[in-house]
């Protein structure tokens, strides 16, 4: 006997999807398994980890919690929608890379998602700020220092992007 299955739009990265999924398919398989975007990473399947937090209206979660049916109607951003508009790499995504925030890269996606939303209500965070920030991540390869690094330097790049953009 097959699942019955539910046919529903996700608007990822700016992209509306119609995919069928049974009704207690997780979000973050969902967005993997349906539509191909291996970004978003699984760790613990307990929302503990942070490597599948993904942007729901702006806010982060933990997409092995929430099922892709929760998540109609809603804008939902993954590591891939974090490119600037012409493809090259976001504030977030060079400050990682420029401060070799990343390690293995397991849990990069789920922090830089996190960053990002994070920079959005405190765009020019202290150091301290920027721990707690990522406070609901764990990397098993480093001692943040890098990542909150990058925190730092994606905020001033996001200032320099705005100060760049005003008339």
């Amino acid at each position: 006997m097959s699942e019955e299955l539910h046919h529903v739009r996700l608007h990822v990265n700016g992209v509306a999807h119609d995919v069928a999924v049974p009704p207690r398919r997780l979000l973050s398989d969902a967005l993997r398994h349906e539509l191909g975007l291996t970004g978003t990473h699984v760790g613990c399947e307990h929302g503990v980890c942070g490597a599948c937090t993904v942007l729901v209206d702006g806010r982060p979660m933990r997409s092995c919690l929430m099922f892709a049916v929760s998540a109609v109607d809603c804008e939902i951003t993954t590591v891939e929608g974090l490119t600037n508009a012409d493809d090259s790499l976001g504030p977030v995504q060079q400050a990682f890379l420029e401060c070799h925030g990343l390690q293995c890269g397991f849990c990069t996606p789920g922090f830089m998602t996190t960053i990002t939303a994070g920079l959005e209500e405190n765009p020019s965070p202290t150091e301290d700020e920027a721990r707690d920030m990522i406070a609901g991540n764990l990397c098993r390869c480093t001692g943040y220092q890098n990542i909150v690094k990058s925190v730092l330097r994606a905020a001033e790049l996001r200032d320099a992007e705005t100060t760049r953009a005003q008339p």
